[in-house]
């Protein structure tokens, strides 16, 4: 805790900020949970985001909810005049909301976007943003043309906030945020509901089916899972492989998959609903993720409480979650052979089932929404 301040929690009436934009397929989740945490602990809490998926955030009596379109733009200059249209709207929406809010919590798109948060910042508001993952490793790994635009914004917002929070301590080395140490809190909005990600088909019971559950883009390593599936396959011939998921690499992963000759072998049932996760995860016996760059994974954590064991590489907070051979597997790199290896080194572990129930047990204990709440209400009094 930080020494010689005033406890925003202090105050009966916390009236806190949200700012998650916009919203997509891969991040309504995370969003949501951190609307749910915060709008538990807050008297008021106001949300700005996007229309789209905006039916997936659960509305709740105490939230109320400021939207505006997002359109994606391939052409560069409709790009940058959209993004610069979007700043100043949302940043005159943080300006109307100034009376009603004590604090903003920035989440996705929270460090890319400087005029909402400069104009918290000139209103005398606190601002925590909360780092769901490197938006310059990930900038790199899609080769964005915007990348310097988008290290300036980063560099500005970084500067700008009160607080970052982070999901590891790790994250600082990982992510080059020595300088912003001072400012560092560690909390995530992960929480699993354990009713509903739960094991409903014991690993024994399963059949020899691996797979990857995610984004299909470049940082998420996919492609290379894909490039170790002969290897794979090779040694273990019974196996079928499940590879879920939307995105950029969809096309080439599946030209790779045909190159390699081993489409036969693999289902690609496109993107897959969270309602449908649990089915798709208490069919697996292994799930690999190996990414290049990651915050705090809800899919491992989810898969977890499933009974799955993950096979991951040791990135962002991954290592805090996931002991190799304790609640999990973890790899050295996520290259073709040093993923064919552990894969094969996971599946022939006689500890696997233990593996798996230990993992269980680890979520349990620490992604309860309730131990998350109270993580946060620390966060919420370390802020003047």
């Amino acid at each position: 805790m930080f020494v010689g301040m005033d406890l925003l929690m202090n105050k009966k009436n916390l009236k806190l900020g949200i700012f998650s934009f916009p919203l997509t397929k891969s991040n309504a989740t995370p969003s949501k949970n951190l609307v749910h945490i915060l709008s538990s602990i807050a008297s008021r809490t106001y949300l700005l985001t996007s229309t789209d998926y905006l039916d997936q955030i659960d509305e709740y009596p105490r939230v109320r909810t400021y939207s505006i379109n997002y359109t994606l733009e391939f052409n560069s200059i409709k790009k940058i005049v959209k993004y610069l249209q979007r700043e100043l709207r949302l940043a005159l929406l943080v300006k109307a909301l100034n009376k009603n809010v004590d604090a903003w919590v920035f989440f996705f798109g929270g460090d890319k976007y400087i005029l909402p948060m400069l104009t918290a910042k000139l209103l005398g508001k606190k601002i925590i943003l909360l780092k769901g993952g490197s938006s310059i490793k990930d900038a790199l790994s899609i080769n964005d043309l915007f990348y310097r635009a988008t290290l300036f914004s980063l560099n500005v917002n970084f500067h700008l906030s009160t607080y970052i929070v982070l999901y590891s301590h790790s994250l600082i080395s990982e992510w080059n945020f020595e300088k912003y140490r001072h400012k560092i809190l560690i909390a995530h909005e992960h929480f699993l509901d354990f009713s509903t990600f739960s094991v409903t088909t014991p690993l024994p019971g399963r059949p020899p089916l691996i797979g990857y559950i995610g984004r299909l883009s470049g940082e998420k390593g996919v492609q290379h899972f894909a490039q170790a599936l002969p290897a794979i396959l090779a040694d273990r011939q019974d196996l079928r492989v499940l590879i879920g998921g939307d995105g950029q690499l969809k096309e080439s992963i599946e030209a790779s998959l045909q190159e390699r000759g081993v489409t036969a072998h693999v289902d690609l049932p496109g993107w897959i609903s969270h309602d449908d996760l649990p089915n798709y995860l208490n069919q697996l016996q292994l799930l690999i993720l190996p990414s290049y760059t990651e915050g705090l994974p809800n899919i491992m954590l989810e898969a977890m409480a499933c009974g799955t064991p993950v096979l991951a590489t040791p990135v962002g907070a991954i290592p805090d979650v996931i002991i190799d051979g304790k609640t999990g597997f973890i790899m050295e790199n996520n290259s073709p052979e040093c993923i064919a290896e552990n894969v094969k080194r996971a599946l022939d572990s006689p500890d696997l089932e233990q593996i798996a129930k230990d993992g269980r047990r680890f979520v349990e204990e620490n992604f309860s929404f309730e131990r998350t709440v109270e993580n946060w209400k620390e966060i919420l009094q370390s802020v003047e």
